[in-house]
């Protein structure tokens, strides 16, 4: 069984990796596209919640953490599809609390794949779910508010989100 979450953990490494270095090829190389704009969060969520929702289905993580940080995403997808439908334009930039946010979502699936057989009683396991849950809540209250920003000072030009 070990073997699996080896597996996991290298699939999981592999395109965490290809993401960023992605994004450092197009920075380097003034490649940033529109569209590269909007695709590169999109697949940083999809990654994120299906590694969750994987995870809370074979009950290694609870279902509540998956529940939280999904909700997050799918928020923050569904906003960036009102914007785009509506055609609001919006340039997507991640904020601090964000950038701490997806660390924390991707530092606790690696330790989970790491520690599959660590106990859910586990103190360290415990605090890295709630510091887990409680940037996904902050940070999703805080694009809702951005957005909700946006929306009252809407105008033709480009938004930062």
């Amino acid at each position: 069984m070990r073997d699996y979450y080896v597996s996991a953990l290298v699939v999981f490494a592999l395109a965490g990796l290809s993401d960023g270095l992605d994004g450092f090829i197009a920075r380097y190389f003034n490649q940033r596209t529109v569209l590269g704009a909007y695709l590169d969060p999109i697949a940083d969520k999809l990654l994120i919640i299906s590694a969750y929702v994987s995870l809370a289905v074979i009950k290694i993580i609870p279902p509540w953490i998956a529940v939280i940080v999904t909700t997050r995403d799918v928020i923050i997808l569904l906003g960036i599809a009102v914007f785009s439908i509506t055609g609001i334009s919006i340039e997507i930039k991640p904020s601090l609390v964000s950038k701490c946010t997806t660390v924390a979502q991707l530092g606790t699936v690696v330790f989970i794949l790491f520690n599959p057989t660590v106990s859910d009683a586990s103190l360290i396991k415990y605090c890295i779910y709630w510091l887990t849950a409680g940037l996904s809540i902050v940070s999703g209250f805080h694009y809702i508010y951005k957005g909700m920003n946006i929306l009252q000072n809407i105008s033709p030009n480009n938004q930062k989100i």
